[in-house]
């Protein structure tokens, strides 16, 4: 498809569009906290892509490219919007099957404090966090779509842990 639309088929874009705009969309969403932000992205991550196609070494890996845009966009969106509220809905891990009120008060207040403490970690260790543990991806396809060496990514993700476990205590504490 790449070199279809390298070619001139700009049509043939469309269909990468559909391919890659959901997974775009969702690390977008985690990232920002905000489905507004987050559509803005995903679409300057595809204007951009579009008009630098010319410049993807490995077409065969388009996804991973245009995934390195998006994510290199949330960045950029991160450090203008440094101490705003940011929101992680969904956190795969506060799910569960038919939990009672209790547990879902429970479940609500633990989340808004992970939400409290993300925004506080620098944008590099919210993103791997975030992919790691929401997402669930290896540290293999982290590494591939973020342009990072696997220990690196290691590294990012255990920090991230460690200040999202003081900064929880910290807010439980108060």
């Amino acid at each position: 498809m790449v070199s279809a639309v390298l070619d001139g088929r700009k049509d043939q874009y469309a269909i990468l569009v559909r391919r890659y705009q959901d997974v775009l969309f969702r690390h977008a969403e985690r990232m920002t906290g905000r489905v507004d932000e987050a559509e803005d992205i995903v679409q300057r991550t595809f204007v951009r892509g579009y008009r630098n196609l010319a410049s993807c070494r490995d077409p065969e890996r388009v996804g991973g490219w245009l995934f390195r845009i998006a994510a290199n966009l949330c960045k950029d969106h991160a450090k203008g919007r440094q101490g705003r509220e940011r929101s992680l809905e969904g956190m795969q891990e506060l799910r569960g099957e038919s939990p009672g009120p209790d547990e879902l008060a429970e479940r609500a207040d633990m989340r808004g404090r992970i939400d409290e403490a993300l925004v506080e970690l620098p944008p590099e260790q919210r993103e791997a966090f975030v992919l790691k543990h929401v997402e669930g991806w290896s540290y293999q396809e982290m590494g591939e779509r973020l342009d990072a060496s696997v220990p690196a990514l290691k590294m990012r993700v255990h920090r991230a842990r460690e200040e999202l476990r003081r900064l929880l205590d910290y807010y439980h504490a108060e």
